[in-house]
């Protein structure tokens, strides 16, 4: 019994929880379940899990979805594994490292993928990360797969409110190849390979939820 108390707080410790990310997750959750059915088996592939903690959120409402994290940080990898041993639905595998700018065949994953999530990457990344993501994901995911991407985005060039502005002169502050993407520019690059916007759902506090689906070759 102390055996086990000390790993359930060793795993404790390990476990990092971002309050945005715990706030977010209800929201992006409405909009998988609008267009994921819970009843039917599929595969998820989250690209860039950040803690784990929506992953495995996420994996308790869909039991029958087998999710696969992934990050590009190392430093997040235990805390990926450590929400993902407490999944009552043993549903979530073990994070690999993702890089989108690289070829699949390195990612260590399937092609077969039903469904790729991606929450608030964007903004955070040069844009040849989100080149790269449609680029790369069109390639493991399946005809007609759907992906969603999470976060703030301008479209038209047009960005609102205030909050959102202020937020992307921040970013670009600290990194000039970073900062809130266009809706236009994404679909630019998206229906480059084959993945066409479907419907943008607007969600609290000024983001956005994109629904893409890869064509029928």
């Amino acid at each position: 019994m102390i055996l086990l108390k000390s790993l359930m707080n060793s795993n404790m410790c390990k476990k990092i929880n971002y309050p945005s990310a715990e706030r977010n997750k209800f929201y992006i959750l409405e909009v998988l379940q609008k267009h994921i059915d819970p009843k039917i088996p599929g595969k998820l592939l989250e690209i860039a899990s950040g803690t784990g903690q929506q992953c495995v959120y996420f994996a308790s409402k869909f039991p029958k979805i087998l999710f696969q994290p992934s990050e590009i940080e190392d430093q997040m990898f235990d805390s990926i594994k450590a929400y993902a041993v407490e999944a009552i639905s043993k549903n979530v595998k073990n994070p690999v490292k993702i890089d989108v700018n690289t070829d699949p065949c390195q990612w260590g994953i399937d092609f077969d993928y039903d469904y790729v999530l991606n929450v608030n990457m964007f903004h955070v990344t040069p844009i040849s990360c989100s080149i790269g993501f449609f680029k790369n994901c069109s390639k493991i995911l399946k005809s007609n797969g759907l992906l969603f991407t999470y976060g703030p985005y301008a479209n038209n060039g047009v960005l609102t409110p205030q909050s959102n502005i202020d937020f992307d002169k921040h970013i670009r502050q600290r990194d000039p190849n970073c900062g809130v993407r266009d809706i236009q520019d994404l679909r630019h690059y998206a229906n480059e390979c084959g993945i066409i916007l479907q419907i943008i759902y607007d969600l609290p506090a000024n983001n956005k939820c994109l629904v893409w689906k890869k064509e029928v070759k």
